[in-house]
């Protein structure tokens, strides 16, 4: 008599990710994409800047993305934002720089990475309090061109975020405001900054099951940082390893592993700012709950 054939389950399909190859990304996903995460799924990664991803998240695309919280109004009936492995802090908010130190942007033409950036949020609610006449032209461009732009006159100033927060002195700029310490000085707050987002037709186990792999990665990464040191240098677009290492410190901090109370604060008080300036759409209260807490 012939034994039936013995087949193995088929593997779960690898969770389709995006983020970008900035260090803290890399950072907090390395032990998960590297198959350290007991447990976690697979991961299937494609790395892009947030301008794209947010874009991404959009089209519907991806099954987990890194975006922009100011992006949120746009995607939150597909995605369900995570409680965990995004970026927030305090003193890490994007900057505004100038040729000149005292420069006035009334009327003027700033460049910025997005318009649909928490980046450009923070900025035009700046600008809101402190450029009573309003800024002239806004100008969208790669992040990384910012500051050439500046320094060679092609625009007036620059909304810059990430490790340009390092370097531009480098280009002989001036900083003439922190969005971040205006907003902290506004609201007490952390600065939402980045956003880990799901879709929800994954299911609330699944969710929950990615929360917890995103978590997991973040505290093997705290536990033993130079096992992520190959995959953070080698994303790291040849950022000097110093700078690399202030910007994990600086963006991977307790709002990481865990958004908490103030977390979900900040993010609520931007986007209803937001909204009330007419820059997004409002969010119904229940919005930004994990999908993933409901069975």
């Amino acid at each position: 008599m012939t034994s039936p054939l013995r087949t193995s389950p088929l593997r779960p399909s690898p969770i389709r990710i995006a983020f970008s190859p900035c260090p803290n990304d890399t950072f907090v996903f390395d032990a998960w994409a590297h198959g350290r995460v007991p447990g976690a799924p697979g991961l299937d990664v494609t790395f892009a800047d947030i301008d794209l991803t947010n874009g991404m998240a959009e089209r519907g695309e991806f099954d987990v993305l890194k975006v922009s919280y100011a992006v949120l109004p746009w995607i939150l009936d597909e995605f369900t934002l995570l409680p965990c492995g995004g970026a927030l802090g305090r003193g890490c908010g994007p900057l505004v720089l100038a040729k000149e130190p005292d420069a006035d942007l009334t009327g003027r033409t700033v460049a910025v990475p997005s318009e649909r950036s928490t980046a450009y949020l923070l900025f035009r609610l700046w600008a809101a309090d402190r450029v009573p006449g309003g800024v002239g032209e806004i100008v969208v461009m790669p992040f990384h061109e910012i500051m050439p732009a500046v320094r060679d006159g092609k625009v007036d100033a620059g909304l810059v975020i990430h490790e340009a927060r390092f370097t531009y002195q480098n280009y002989g700029l001036h900083r003439l405001a922190d969005m971040g310490e205006h907003w902290e000085s506004t609201t007490g707050l952390p600065i939402p900054l980045g956003a880990i987002v799901a879709k929800r037709s994954l299911g609330a186990e699944r969710l929950r099951l990615l929360a917890d792999s995103v978590r997991r990665s973040v505290r093997m990464a705290w536990d033993d940082p130079e096992a992520s040191r190959p995959y953070v240098r080698e994303h790291a677009q040849e950022m000097d390893p110093a700078v690399a290492d202030q910007h994990i410190g600086l963006y991977v901090n307790e709002f990481t592993a865990d958004l908490g109370e103030d977390g979900y604060a900040a993010i609520r008080g931007l986007l209803t700012r937001a909204a009330a300036e007419g820059l997004v759409p409002a969010l119904p209260a229940e919005a930004l709950a994990f999908a993933g807490d409901k069975s």
